[in-house]
């Protein structure tokens, strides 16, 4: 059973400063004290409630992975293999420091960690300077046409979370609310790549949004139907939509 997700934010060193500042502000967060053996890991801490987004320092290209906090990391990594997963790297190793990194079928970077801390209250939205609100709260994992049928299932199975279509055919949600506030938010794209993910946040005005996080660093990339495809200052793609805040 996942117990909590966490999205975790990846960025090469040079820009980790630039990119901590943007994401802290526009979570309305501050970073905690580092840890990990190179001082390469943060959480980003809400005023008050359960914080939901950590950032590490990387030697590659930026992206964004899954931590899924379990009770027992080493049933949860067999049965994720199991299930299709595969391991990356020393599974000695990962057993040893607790946690295991895997792949899923088709590329996704995810981690099982322990859980530790109990879920706690939802943090609050954060207003921007013109009034509009806004939540990080949900995870978009980017599937390849031919792949999206065995990535879709696995992350349902994975998870067991609430599965439902979304509002377009090429969208589905995997959904543990009120429990974890985070959604998985699974989507066929018209073309094949390895599974990646992106961040959304959720917004009550859009347009007021983007113009804040451009202030901070940000680009406007392209219009969908329902959102809009945004930059941070690392160049990673994140979406802002018109779903409101919870």
């Amino acid at each position: 059973m996942i117990r909590w997700l966490w999205a975790f934010i990846d960025r090469p060193a040079a820009q980790f400063g630039d990119c901590a500042e943007f994401w802290t502000t526009v979570t309305g967060t501050t970073l905690s004290p580092t840890r990990g053996e190179h001082d390469e890991f943060v959480t980003l801490l809400p005023d008050y409630g359960a914080p939901t987004v950590k950032m590490q320092t990387i030697d590659g290209e930026s992206r964004v992975h899954l931590d899924l906090d379990v009770d027992d990391v080493v049933e949860a990594t067999e049965r994720a293999v199991r299930l299709g997963a595969t391991l990356v790297g020393d599974y000695i190793l990962t057993e040893r420091i607790g946690y295991s990194v895997l792949r899923s079928p088709h590329g996704m970077t995810f981690c099982f960690t322990p859980f530790r801390d109990g879920a706690g209250a939802l943090a609050p939205t954060v207003t921007g300077p013109a009034g509009g609100r806004s939540r990080l709260d949900q995870v978009c994992l980017d599937i390849g046409a031919s792949d999206y049928g065995i990535e879709a299932r696995f992350w349902a199975d994975l998870t067991g979370w609430a599965w439902r279509p979304g509002s377009l055919p090429e969208f589905a949600r995997l959904s543990a609310r009120p429990g974890v506030p985070i959604d998985l938010l699974l989507q066929r794209l018209g073309e094949d790549r390895p599974t990646a993910a992106h961040l959304d946040l959720a917004c009550t005005d859009i347009e007021a949004t983007a113009d804040w996080h451009e202030t901070l660093g940000a680009r406007r990339i392209e219009r969908g139907s329902r959102w809009l495809v945004m930059t941070d200052p690392a160049g990673q793609t994140y979406c802002l939509t018109g779903r409101e805040p919870a």
